[in-house]
């Protein structure tokens, strides 16, 4: 599986995908801490994001997510990139700051077309390839 999206954050990375068809709040929705989602009946409450490429349509809640994502770079609890149907401000500043690839905008949905266990490459030009283990 091959799509191209739009850089926010330019970075390379390869890692597992986790992927989300419901938006996700970091404030309140992701333990710092931990990198886990404790968000009460998300459809990945539970799942670690540390060190996963993450999946999902957009972010939402308080724009105090962005310092949440600041804070998992910090704890080393971040995923690897992060890659969106369309991202929001949140969640751009949120990888500004922690220094987490971002892309959106793919030329096919990310959401529909990857699943969680696929290997990713992401590329700094916003190229991304998927595939089975």
């Amino acid at each position: 599986m091959k799509l191209k999206g739009r850089v926010i954050v330019a970075g390379r990375v390869e890692g597992e995908a986790l992927v989300s068809a419901q938006p996700l709040s970091f404030y309140g929705g992701v333990n710092p801490e931990t990198g886990v989602i404790v968000e009460k009946g998300h459809m990945l409450q539970g799942a670690k994001v540390s060190g996963k490429i993450l999946v999902f349509p957009y972010g939402k809640g308080s724009t105090v997510g962005s310092y949440v994502l600041y804070a998992m770079a910090k704890y080393g609890t971040a995923p690897k990139a992060i890659l969106n149907r369309e991202a929001e401000p949140i969640v751009v500043v949120g990888c500004i700051l922690a220094k987490i690839p971002l892309a959106d905008k793919f030329n096919l949905d990310p959401v529909e077309n990857l699943k969680t266990g696929d290997m990713v490459r992401l590329w700094e030009d916003g190229r991304v390839e998927g595939w089975k283990p």
